[in-house]
């Protein structure tokens, strides 16, 4: 009885990380800070709300209410949004792989020769610095969620590790002075 036994491709290996960053935006408002920040809005949307109704001016109450809970619901909106943005960079040996999610859930993903890839900061008075990647013409913008300060930590770890790619370090014992 002969069993034929097909011979199972061994599965390359991963290719080693070099490089990773996960960047999401700044968010210094947490659950309690939204509460303390809700109930406050609303108690001086009740004050302005009865100091107009005390004044004879009653449907003023109504607006302050509608403008309150606008208020508070763009809030919620945006800080949900802001949980579900993120950028994941990626550095491999053959690679650079940009991971986008926007506050929508979209998803993008832009891969990128590392080799080839030049990083440069752009400096832009009274704004937010431009981290730029590019490679043979082509442009991509990455740090988007990030301030200022954290662009550039950003930018040196990651020309850091685009340089150690390019310019690897060999140790050969032999050559060793010795």
């Amino acid at each position: 009885m002969s069993s034929d036994v097909m011979p199972v491709p061994a599965e390359s290996a991963p290719e080693p990380v070099l490089f990773e960053a996960i960047l999401t935006p700044a968010r210094s408002l947490g659950r309690r800070g939204m509460r303390v920040l809700s109930i406050a809005l609303l108690g001086l949307s009740a004050a302005t709300g009865g100091f107009f109704l005390m004044l004879g001016a009653w449907p003023v109450l109504g607006f302050s209410g509608v403008e309150a809970a606008l208020v508070l619901g763009l809030l919620a909106m945006h800080r949900r949004w802001s949980q579900r943005a993120m950028e994941v960079l990626i550095l491999t040996g053959d690679r650079l792989t940009i991971h986008r999610t926007d506050g929508r859930g979209r998803r993008e993903e832009i891969a990128i020769d590392p080799y080839w890839a030049r990083l440069r900061l752009e400096e832009r008075p009274g704004r937010v610095s431009l981290l730029v990647l590019r490679q043979r013409g082509s442009e991509v913008e990455i740090g988007r969620l990030l301030g200022d300060e954290q662009k550039r930590n950003l930018a040196g770890a990651l020309d850091d590790a685009l340089r150690r790619l390019r310019q690897p370090v060999f140790d050969n014992p032999q050559l060793r002075d010795g």
